[in-house]
């Protein structure tokens, strides 16, 4: 008998993106719901009866500190009903076990905000952020993203290259200092990078839309598990997401698809 891989995706607060997210959840076998937010918090509902967390792409608070700053500190400070338990307390439970998260544009910004990513020595304090594009204005448009074939990023086995669409103001990749940088690189955490139609990593605009530094348009943790990207995946997992699709022949599941599967993949493997 095949257990349920349960993931869970966070609404709330400015999340836009969830509905898709959840789908793309269970196209790849999953049972997913959708939680605000406030339900967590309230103690009503708890991260440690899922598998999956799913960080969703949106405006958090408006964006108004800064993409997810405002709702990094939520997650960070506030408490959960009953206890003296903080969300973020929780959140370093359900990783200690060995679960999966992934957080895209919105979500990605506030993993990287909290500290859960990169966190290259364990200890979660933040060392990158994604800030304003480097044009000053918001960009929609769709990308060629090239992986990394040595990354430990569990989303990401066996891909070589995506093409997905993004949807931001605040996406560009900085670090704190050369040397987190460096360790990214060394690591193989720089998972995604923009990229030309050959793959090749590229600081040229439109194909890189907002001046990451390297490129990098998305990175995991040392245990591949946490994975952010700014590209939204759960919005190409059908071919009639692509913006070509009556023009071009294109398989029937979308690119973004095979990240969610990696991952419910994964899940039964070790996890179940």
């Amino acid at each position: 008998m095949v257990q349920t891989v349960k993931a869970i995706v966070i609404s709330g607060y400015g999340t836009n993106c969830e509905r898709e997210v959840a789908h793309a959840c269970r196209l790849a076998g999953a049972e997913a719901d959708i939680v605000h937010i406030a339900e967590l918090l309230a103690g009503r509902v708890n991260l440690n009866d899922y598998h999956f967390l799913n960080l969703a792409g949106g405006f958090l608070d408006g964006d108004d500190l800064g993409s997810a700053k405002a709702g990094a500190n939520r997650l960070l400070h506030a408490q959960v009903a009953g206890g003296l338990e903080t969300l973020a307390t929780q959140l370093k439970e359900f990783i200690a076990a060995g679960k999966l998260v992934m957080g895209v544009c919105n979500g990605f910004q506030l993993l990287v905000k909290m500290g859960l990513l990169p966190s290259l020595d364990g200890s979660f304090e933040q060392t990158c952020t994604l800030t304003n594009n480097e044009r000053g204005r918001f960009e929609n448009r769709w990308c060629w993203l090239s992986v990394d074939p040595l990354s430990p990023c569990i989303y990401t086995q066996g891909l070589t290259g995506l093409y997905l669409p993004v949807r931001h103001g605040e996406g560009r990749f900085v670090t704190d200092s050369p040397e987190t940088l460096q360790q990214l690189e060394d690591g193989h955490l720089a998972v995604m990078k923009y990229a030309d139609r050959d793959l090749h990593p590229t600081q040229e605009f439109p194909e890189n839309p907002n001046g990451s530094q390297n490129a990098i348009a998305g990175i995991c943790d040392p245990s591949g598990r946490l994975f952010g990207l700014m590209p939204h995946p759960e919005a190409y997992v059908h071919r009639t997401h692509h913006p070509r699709w009556t023009r071009e022949p294109l398989a029937e599941e979308g690119m973004g698809l095979l990240l969610y599967r990696n991952a419910i993949g994964f899940i039964r493997r070790e996890l179940l």
